[in-house]
């Protein structure tokens, strides 16, 4: 039976990965802030819960000592912040602390886990939960899209710097979930069946289909020196 690390996986969905990976059979180290519903999702899929503070390298590292012989590593932790408008009118401890668990979860966790990975000399995979508006650029959002667009870096860094190794990483961009971040939004169960399927298929990213032509013609605009406009999603 293999071994599965998840941040993030009180609710939403890295409890909808917990989930999806216990059905399957996979052994779970689950880890959040929230102990609540992190001790409700390790009784519901037989679990280890591990209390972490993603956005503290050292709290990771003992997260990844707790997890050896751990074969995949959801790195999904994340928030929105509590100020969702322009740039200017996000205060400084809010821009801090997004950061520091969007971005900061994701670089703690490749640092320690990705090298642990790599001394096995043995297949596993690195899995981030990033975000359409880490593909994309919205109106509105405070930190969260910026944050996003790190992470998207981040990852795409981290591929090419894993390339002919054992050790390879992906990431899910996904639109609107019904979460504790989204009253709205496709159910998280169902981006997480996605994204293991995509893990399983050595898909890269998987972003939204009716999103793909948008995140492309926005791009499209910056380059030919248009000021981007929020994009929409295919109506077809």
């Amino acid at each position: 039976m293999s071994l599965a690390v998840i941040t993030g996986a009180a609710s939403g969905i890295g409890a909808a990965l917990a989930d999806v990976l216990a059905a399957r059979g996979t052994r779970l180290v689950l880890a959040d802030v929230d102990l609540g519903g992190l001790a409700e999702t390790a009784v519901r899929t037989g679990g280890t819960a591990v209390p972490t503070d993603v956005a503290d390298p050292a709290a990771m590292d003992a997260l990844a000592e707790h997890s050896v012989g751990a074969r995949l590593v959801c790195l999904n932790a994340g928030i929105v912040g509590t100020a969702v408008g322009a740039p200017w009118e996000v205060p400084p401890e809010d821009w801090d602390r997004v950061f520091a668990v969007n971005v900061g979860g994701v670089v703690n966790g490749l640092r320690a886990f990705v090298p642990r990975l790599l001394a096995t000399d043995e297949p596993a995979h690195v899995l981030v939960t990033a975000s359409l508006a880490g593909m994309a650029v919205f109106g509105g959002g405070g930190a969260y899209g910026p944050s996003k667009h790190a992470v998207s870096a981040v990852v795409q860094h981290a591929a090419m710097a894993l390339a002919g190794t054992p050790v390879t990483i992906g990431m899910i961009c996904p639109a609107l979930v019904a979460t504790g971040l989204s009253a709205e939004g496709v159910a998280a169960s169902t981006v997480a069946e996605e994204a293991l399927d995509a893990v399983d298929a050595g898909v890269f990213a998987v972003v939204p289909p009716q999103w793909r032509a948008a995140v492309i013609a926005q791009v499209g605009s910056v380059v030919a020196g248009r000021v981007p406009v929020s994009p929409v999603p295919d109506s077809r």
